[in-house]
C-alpha cells in the first residue's frame, strides 16, 4: 500500500484548529448573556425549589421519581399511564423548534442549546484565566513554564468544578436534592449516583472545554436537518456582499469614491468573535450557529468608519435580492407572520391547549379489572354463578381516600372481597386506598344463573367529592343446555 505522504494524496483528516473567540459587546451579546444566565439558573436552582403537596408526597417542586414511577412538576403529578403528557410536551418542543428555525434559523443553537450555553460559560472562564483572544493565542504558542502551568491548572480546575456541579445538578432531579447532596458529600450515596455524576462531569468537561465547535459542526445532526425547515423567507445571519464587496483594508469613508470599494474593510472582526471560527462572508455554512456576535462586531466597525450598520445582519435571502437590486426589505413583522410560521404556531398552540384541556379535566381516580381464569366460573349451591376478579384502584391524590366499588349492568348480582363470604355479600364494597398508590382488590361477584353466557357489565368506583370512574368487564356463566 502506498504511503499518503509519498504519493501526494490528500488526507481525509484535518487537525483541529483551536478557536479563540474575541470578547465583544452589543445587543446580541447581551441577549446571549441573558439567555445563559436564565438557562443556568433554571438548571442549577430548580431541584432546590420546594412545593408543599401535603404529608404523603415529596415536597420537591420538580422531581422525576423513578422508584415510584412518578413525575412531579409543581402542582402536576404525572403517572406512568399518563405518559401521553410527556409525549405532548415533546411534540410541542419539536414544533416549537421548527417554528423558531423557520423564523430565525439556528437561533436555538446560537443561544439556548446546552452545548452553546456551557461552551460560552467555559470561554468566559478561559478569558478570566488566560485573557482575551490575543493573550490566549500567545499563551498557547508559548513554551511550558510555571506561569503557563499555573494558568492551565487554574482554568482546568474551574472547568472541573463547573462540570461536577453540572453532573450533580442533573441527578438532583431524580431524588430529593438536599438529602442526596448530603449523602454524596458524606460518601453514603449509591454507586449509580457517583457514576452518573462522573459520567456527566466528564462529558461536560470534554465537550465544553475542548471539543466545543466540533460538536456543532461534526457531531450534532441539527445543522443538516435544519435545511429542510429553512427557506428564502427565513431570517438568517447574512453578509451583504453587494454592499461590502470589493473589500479594502484600512480605508475610511473619505476614500470611498476614489477607491471604488465596498463597505467591508477586511478587518476580520467578524471572524475573530465567531465561536466556531467561520467567516460569515463566505456565505451560509454548517458552522454558523446564528449567534449574531459577528453582527455586533461588524456594527462597531461600521460606526467607526462612518458607514451604516447592517453590513452583516439578520436578513432573508428574498430580501437580500430585493436590497441588492436597490429595493427595500419587508418589515420585520411581515417577514415573521407568514403562512408557514402561522401553521407551526397554530399547531403548537393546538397541542398545548389540548394538553391543558385534558389536564384540567382528568380524574384523580382510576379503576381497572381483570377476570380470573382458573376457573372462569363456579356454580354455587343456590343456583348462582360466581366469578372472581382482580380490581385495581388507583388513588392519584396525596391523601388516603375511601372508595366504594359497585356493579352496573348486572341485575341481582352481589360482591364481596377476599376474606369475606357469600353471606356477607352486598351491592357494594368499601375500601381505603393509601395516598398516591395503586391498590389491588380481589373481588368475587355472584349473579343469578341462566343468563347470558358472556354478559357485559361494569365496575364503578366512587370516592369522596363524587369523583367516579368505571371499567368494563365480562361475567362468565356455564353454557345453557
Amino acid at each position: 500500500m502506498n504511503d499518503l505522504s509519498t504519493t501526494g494524496a490528500t488526507s481525509l483528516y484535518a487537525k483541529r484548529q483551536p478557536v479563540y473567540p474575541k470578547a465583544v459587546d452589543g445587543r446580541f451579546r447581551r441577549l446571549k448573556w441573558l439567555v445563559m444566565a436564565v438557562a443556568l439558573t433554571i438548571y442549577y436552582v430548580t431541584p432546590w425549589l420546594r412545593w408543599d403537596r401535603g404529608a404523603y408526597a415529596p415536597d420537591q417542586a420538580v422531581l422525576i421519581d423513578l422508584a415510584h414511577r412518578r413525575f412531579y412538576f409543581g402542582p402536576i403529578e404525572i403517572w406512568p399511564h399518563e405518559f401521553y403528557y410527556v409525549a405532548g410536551l415533546l411534540i410541542m418542543a419539536g414544533v416549537g423548534l421548527f417554528l423558531l428555525t423557520s423564523v430565525v434559523g439556528r437561533a436555538w443553537c446560537g443561544y439556548a442549546c446546552p452545548q452553546t450555553v456551557w461552551t460560552d460559560l467555559f470561554q468566559h472562564i478561559e478569558r478570566l484565566t488566560d485573557g482575551d483572544r490575543n493573550a490566549q493565542t500567545r499563551l498557547a504558542k508559548a513554551p511550558w513554564s510555571l506561569g503557563k502551568l499555573a494558568r492551565r491548572g487554574m482554568k482546568y480546575s474551574i472547568f472541573l468544578a463547573v462540570s461536577i456541579a453540572t453532573g450533580g445538578a442533573w441527578i438532583f432531579y431524580f431524588a430529593d436534592a438536599p438529602t442526596l447532596a448530603a449523602q454524596i458529600l458524606a460518601g453514603q450515596a449509591s454507586y449509580v449516583a457517583y457514576a452518573t455524576v462522573g459520567t456527566l462531569a466528564a462529558t461536560t468537561f470534554v465537550l465544553g472545554g475542548f471539543m466545543r465547535e466540533q460538536v456543532c459542526i461534526y457531531m450534532c445532526p441539527w445543522p443538516r436537518i435544519q435545511t429542510a425547515m429553512l427557506d428564502e423567507k427565513s431570517l438568517i445571519v447574512t453578509y451583504k456582499d453587494w454592499r461590502g464587496e470589493p473589500r479594502g483594508k484600512g480605508r475610511r469613508e473619505a476614500t470611498l469614491a476614489d477607491l471604488g470599494l465596498g463597505d467591508c474593510i477586511d478587518c476580520n472582526a467578524c471572524v475573530a468573535v465567531c465561536p466556531t471560527g467561520i467567516d460569515i462572508r463566505d456565505g451560509p455554512q454548517v458552522g454558523c450557529i446564528t449567534c449574531a456576535l459577528c453582527i455586533d462586531a461588524c456594527d462597531k466597525v461600521m460606526t467607526k468608519v462612518g458607514r451604516p450598520r447592517g453590513l452583516i445582519d439578520y436578513a432573508t435571502l428574498e430580501d437580500c435580492k430585493v436590497e441588492a437590486a436597490g429595493g427595500t426589505a419587508k418589515p420585520l413583522l411581515k417577514t415573521i407572520l407568514r403562512p408557514r410560521t402561522l401553521v407551526y404556531f397554530t399547531l403548537w398552540c393546538a397541542v398545548g391547549l389540548a394538553m391543558l384541556a385534558v389536564l384540567g379535566g382528568r380524574s384523580r381516580l382510576d379503576i381497572s379489572a381483570q377476570h380470573g381464569r382458573n376457573p372462569a366460573w363456579v356454580q354455587l349451591s343456590d343456583g348462582h354463578v360466581r366469578n372472581n376478579y382482580t380490581v385495581k384502584l388507583r388513588n392519584m391524590e396525596a391523601r388516603p381516600r375511601e372508595m366504594v366499588v359497585s356493579l352496573t349492568g348486572l341485575p341481582g348480582a352481589v360482591i364481596w372481597t377476599e376474606g369475606g363470604s357469600r353471606e356477607s355479600a352486598s351491592a357494594a364494597v368499601r375500601t381505603t386506598v393509601p395516598p398516591d398508590a395503586l391498590a389491588k382488590l380481589p373481588i368475587f361477584v355472584a349473579a343469578p344463573g341462566g343468563g347470558e353466557e358472556h354478559q357485559e357489565f361494569a365496575f364503578t368506583v366512587r370516592a369522596a367529592g363524587d369523583e367516579s370512574d368505571a371499567t368494563e368487564a365480562v361475567f362468565e356463566r356455564p353454557e345453557a343446555d
